[in-house]
């Protein structure tokens, strides 16, 4: 239904390999208190989507080595086109919280800051991913053969088969993970009128002070000094590198010689994400609702992640699939059973329940599965709280999340959209791999 068999394991590539040693040192069994250690040594902040994925440290485990391969490893893509798709993708969502995080890796990595002024001002190449990201997010069964011709199409600007795989899992990762923002409630607590601090959420009882060894008080002043939301730090990096266009000479004179310089202009992203996009009123429509001459049902028995979304995507982005796999085996594997027994339920036909649904929202059918158990197993008010975080999170507000299931406790409604983050992922690739696979064999 949603994972590989659970016999089948397939030979990683080295770096693949190291990364999971690297990564996997120490206890088999990660505590959320170490895994945030790391996210903060490494990010300088505890992100708030990290700090509530840490209600399932498995999950979170996996969820950060796919990431950190995505971004930060070896690759066909350098490191700022793949934070510049990152952002493209968020602000399809209108997500202010990953663009500017995102905007933020960017700088940092060295990118071009007048990149950051809209796609008007980057090269042609990244700019024509705009048609598939949009389709990709919003109605991912448009995606066909010939926008895949297109971005390959033969010219100076033309993508590599390798670096169009890269984009489509960077675009589908980013689209599902601003479903997840919205629906945890982390883009408003983050982004409040674009400012503020991130919440500081911890699974149950588990006191981050722990995780030290010592120096507590200090760890835990240095995780909220530096978890102040990128939109803040992002103003302070403004202000260092970007002066005012005209400016005198004497203003010139005065500045200090080793103080960092940018192209003239400012940065206008933050405040408006829909200079990231192109077509920004183009938004999701109900499948049943295409028109007729629109693609049919994708029927997951022709074309699946298992016996064919798999072996394609990780023979052009090498052990990619291997991390994307794994992350679908554990979010399979989370365990809620008291969330099943109060919808009167087993776990699995409830998890299946969820996953199917988010799945037939984008078009997608199962044909083993009775559609009629998803109308038993979801109530009403779980069903159009799950279609609009997964195909219209942006209409999302923290009272919708709260008033979800009130009498589920916050880990098993995290649970529920990791659940939809990993569907909808998924589907994005379903379509946009099958897509190039009709190329390849056309």
């Amino acid at each position: 239904m949603i994972l590989c068999p659970p016999s089948t394991e397939r030979p990683r590539g080295k770096q693949c390999q190291r990364l999971q040693a690297k990564m996997s040192s120490g206890d088999k069994e990660r505590s959320p208190q170490l895994l945030f250690v790391k996210a903060l040594a490494s990010r300088g902040r505890l992100e708030a989507v990290t700090q509530q994925m840490g209600h399932h440290p498995q999950y979170l485990d996996s969820f950060l080595r796919m990431q950190h391969y995505l971004l930060h490893m070896d690759g066909p893509l350098p490191f700022d086109c793949r934070h510049y798709i990152a952002v493209m993708a968020a602000a399809r969502h209108r997500c202010r919280y990953l663009v500017n995080l995102h905007v933020l890796q960017f700088l940092r990595v060295g990118g071009d800051p007048q990149w950051l002024r809209g796609l008007d001002h980057v090269p042609p190449k990244l700019r024509k991913l705009s048609e598939i990201n949009k389709f990709l997010a919003h109605r991912p069964w448009l995606v066909g053969k010939e926008h895949i011709e297109k971005l390959l199409k033969i010219s100076e600007q033309s993508w590599s088969l390798a670096e169009l795989v890269h984009a489509v899992v960077l675009l589908a990762h980013y689209h599902a993970l601003a479903s997840f923002a919205f629906g945890c409630g982390c883009e408003q607590d983050a982004c409040l009128e674009g400012r503020g601090l991130l919440k500081l959420v911890l699974p149950g009882s588990l006191c981050f002070c722990e995780a030290g060894n010592g120096g507590s008080q200090e760890l835990l002043h240095l995780n909220r000094k530096r978890s102040l939301d990128s939109c803040v730090e992002l103003d302070g990096l403004r202000e260092r590198t970007h002066r005012p266009q005209v400016a005198s000479e004497a203003r010139e004179e005065m500045r200090p010689p080793n103080r960092d310089e940018g192209p003239d202009g400012e940065i206008s992203g933050v405040a408006d994400p829909s200079c990231y996009v192109q077509d920004p009123n183009f938004g999701y429509q109900d499948f049943a609702q295409r028109d007729e001459h629109q693609p049919q049902v994708f029927c997951v028995q022709d074309y699946s992640w298992e016996d064919h979304g798999f072996s394609l995507v990780n023979r052009l982005y090498s052990d990619i699939g291997h991390l994307l796999d794994e992350k679908f085996r554990k979010v399979d594997g989370l365990q809620s059973c008291a969330m099943a027994k109060r919808q009167g339920c087993e776990h699995a036909a409830f998890k299946r329940g969820i996953w199917n649904y988010v799945h037939c929202t984008f078009g997608i059918r199962y044909d083993d599965y009775d559609y009629a158990e998803v109308n038993h197993l979801l109530e009403s008010i779980l069903k159009l709280y799950i279609k609009t975080v997964t195909c219209s999170p942006e209409k999302m507000n923290p009272e919708m999340f709260e008033r979800f299931w009130k009498q589920f406790k916050h880990s098993e409604k995290v649970h529920v959209n990791l659940l939809i983050l990993e569907a909808r992922l998924q589907a994005e690739l379903l379509y946009a791999l099958r897509a190039i696979t009709h190329y390849m064999v056309s």
